[in-house]
């Protein structure tokens, strides 16, 4: 397809990979709000921690495939549009409603000796944001995002209480950009779509002291995403395109996690993540030929991004009845992004996620899942000048809520 991109496509799809990533991709994860590295017990193991593929009870094949549906409810904002310290106007609006599909699908193959094998196709990040009113539809009027990996693993067995785990990473992402300064009275437009391709790779481990004690580490390697194409601007009527070409970081991730299982009916797993978002410093757009010279300082003067790595804690209770298990999880979320640099594409904040879910064991080869999550969003208030991009007032609401259903097959 023909590429355009642009600054805010990339800084989008690294919002989303932080703040709004989406970690949970299948029924226990979602159920556990991703509190699911050192006890991993299913197909999705390939995915979460493969090398715990090599402890997974059964020997036969596993597959696990699921839709997750995911609503984003509407960011409000109340408060005034800066373009210096005497030009400023009204700006209260609030996005749309977003729905979401994010389908998934694990596999992990029977063992072969201490060696095996599995693959997962996952949604990690997915985001739609769209303004009507004036002065966020200058700057988002629609800003989507899709991003889809394909992640083939293997684990090895060193010891009966040791194993390791790795693979690659195979990331396709594109994106839709739409702005429109018309109605609030600034001559400038943009139209625009994007893809890339990219690859990174995982790594995990897991060591078990004692029969009912898992101690995990796993780590997603960072990714530079080189978008090349072009690029549409617009000034008044007149419209330029420019090949053009820009490279951002898609952020390294550590997850160390612990879990305690008492009489095989109870687990509970305590899980750290840090995400490195550090290595967002800024985003330097580079053109063919000059831009034309009233855009300069919208889209072709480096954006300072400034970013903090980032801490995740969660914590998940698993408990087996029969043949239905029942999961619930908390975690505490931060935000990559300092309020100097928030913007109306994703007023994101930090976050608290509840979450809980059943899985059913409908025969000895077939199991069924329902999991709920809610992300509860801070609102934020920005001060005069502490914002760079004139943003003052607050923001409200926002959040997600996230609804999975799937099914799990051995054979």
């Amino acid at each position: 397809m023909k590429k355009i991109i642009t600054l805010s496509i990339l800084t989008s799809s690294l919002v989303l990979a932080g703040a709004y990533k989406v970690p949970e991709q299948s029924v226990n994860s979602m159920a556990l709000g991703a509190a699911y590295v050192a006890h991993t017990t299913g197909a999705d193991t390939a995915y979460y921690n493969p090398a715990n593929m090599a402890f997974l009870s059964s020997d036969k094949q596993m597959m696990e495939g699921g839709i997750t549906l995911a609503h984003l409810p509407r960011n409000k904002f109340s408060g005034v549009q800066a373009f210096s310290e005497t030009e400023f106007y009204p700006a209260n609006g609030e996005s749309e409603i977003e729905n979401l599909l994010l389908p998934f699908l694990h596999y992990v193959s029977n063992p072969m000796g201490d060696l095996r094998w599995g693959a997962s196709l996952t949604i990690p990040g997915g985001l739609t944001k769209r303004w009507e009113s004036p002065y966020q539809k200058l700057f988002a009027e629609e800003f989507t995002l899709k991003v889809i990996e394909i992640n083939p693993v293997l684990s090895y067995k060193l010891a009966d209480n040791f194993a390791i785990g790795g693979g690659a990473r195979f990331i396709y992402s594109e994106g839709v950009v739409y702005s429109d300064g018309a109605d609030s009275g600034v001559p400038v437009k943009r139209e625009m779509q994007g893809d890339t391709i990219q690859y990174g790779y995982n790594l995990a481990m897991t060591y078990k002291p004692t029969d009912d004690i898992n101690m995990a580490a796993t780590y997603r390697s960072n990714i530079d995403l080189k978008e090349e194409g072009q690029a549409n601007l617009y000034l008044g009527a007149a419209g330029k395109q420019f090949d053009a070409d820009v490279t951002v970081p898609l952020p390294a991730a550590l997850n160390l996690a612990i879990s305690k299982t008492w009489l095989d009916k109870f687990t509970l797993e305590f899980n750290y993540e840090r995400t490195y978002w550090s290595a967002y410093k800024d985003l330097d757009f580079n053109y063919n030929a000059p831009i034309q010279a009233s855009l300069v300082s919208s889209f072709d003067d480096p954006k300072d991004r400034s970013w903090k790595d980032t801490n995740t804690f969660r914590v998940g209770a698993t408990i087996e009845m029969d043949n239905i298990t029942f999961m619930m999880g908390f975690a505490k979320d931060e935000t990559p992004a300092p309020k100097k640099n928030v913007s109306y594409e994703l007023p994101d904040t930090d976050a608290e996620v509840i979450a809980m879910g059943i899985r059913v064991q409908a025969t000895d080869n077939l199991t069924w899942g329902l999991a709920y999550l809610h992300d509860e969003k801070e609102g934020m208030s920005l001060m005069p000048g502490e914002n760079s991009g004139g943003i003052i007032g607050s923001f409200s609401a926002g959040g997600a809520d996230l609804l999975t259903a799937g099914i799990g097959y051995t054979f």
